[in-house]
């Protein structure tokens, strides 16, 4: 059977991992700090000293860090990936980041003999630690099949979305733009609800009730009404550097984003406000200024 590496141990990447292990693969994982590294081994994981010695151990590598300079230091470092890789290997890009940053691997990795699958994840922390994300694949068909079987260890669905490296984290960019408005009009819904005297049970009901309910609004509504901001597995630093991406990519390509650009403004504020909690957390702000606080 064939190895898998592991590089970024984190709250995506540790549940990622451990869920590649139960399907019985034989796992190796890097990270650069030891309490993650000791969570891996206590799942049955092996441990590396660098992305290097992780490389020469693997058949394949998932690259789950925080951005694309993190995943090129991974790849392309002094001690990384594609100094311990063997031609017909595989990197496994997870991490969301601009499209270009991805691109920039491929060539690099290509002429080493080794290949690439572009695809990041969403579904967050309960979708990776139950081995239920949604992946969004670009690879060339021959490349994603013969690794389908680790992608499909960590997901529900994996969705091949071209051929061409940097499309995967396209298609994130764009569901990023939606997913982050999603969770602003939740907020902004609340808060309004709640200065006008309507209580935030009402507005669960009767939102979760009709055409605009959905599980993303339920659940986002529902850490605002308990006030957990904390520790929920979506983190408003992550989704700021997201939305950055979005509007970025929209930059490069001519697209307007009126709707986009506000809520990044929103998340910059909640960010610098509230920077070690979660996304439901900029409901704080929009309470602040309103003078009021959304509960039950």
């Amino acid at each position: 059977m064939k190895t898998i590496g592991f590089v970024g141990l984190g709250d995506m990447g540790l549940p990622m991992a451990v869920n590649i292990v139960k399907a019985g693969f034989p796992l190796v994982g890097f990270d650069l700090r030891e309490e993650r590294l000791a969570l891996l081994e206590a799942a049955g994981g092996r441990r590396a000293g660098s992305c290097r010695e992780l490389g020469g151990q693997c058949d394949s590598v998932f690259v789950m860090v925080f951005s694309g300079a993190q995943a090129r230091e991974a790849v392309l470092g002094d001690a990384g990936l594609i100094r311990g890789l063997k031609p017909g290997a595989t990197v496994i890009v997870s991490a969301t980041m601009m499209p270009r940053e991805a691109q920039r691997l491929e060539a690099p990795l290509a002429a080493a003999g080794v290949g690439m699958i572009d695809t990041p994840v969403s579904g967050g922390k309960a979708g990776a630690d139950g081995g239920a994300l949604t992946l969004m694949a670009a690879a060339k068909p021959e490349v994603l099949e013969a690794n389908r079987d680790a992608l499909d260890a960590v997901s529900k669905q994996v969705f091949h979305v071209g051929e061409e490296i940097g499309q995967g984290q396209s298609v994130k960019a764009a569901l990023q733009v939606f997913i982050g408005a999603t969770f602003a009009a939740a907020a902004e819904s609340l808060v309004l609800a709640s200065k006008s005297g309507v209580s935030g049970r009402t507005m669960f009901d009767v939102i979760g009730s009709g055409a605009a309910g959905s599980p993303m609004f339920e659940n986002c509504a529902r850490m605002i009404l308990d006030r957990k901001f904390k520790d929920t597995g979506s983190r408003i630093g992550t989704m700021y550097k997201d939305l950055g991406i979005s509007l970025g990519l929209a930059h490069e390509n001519g697209a307007a984003m009126f709707l986009t650009s506000a809520v990044y403004e929103m998340f910059q504020s909640g960010v610098s406000l509230f920077p070690d909690e979660d996304n439901w957390a900029i409901v704080k702000l929009l309470e602040r200024i309103a003078g009021t606080q959304a509960t039950w």
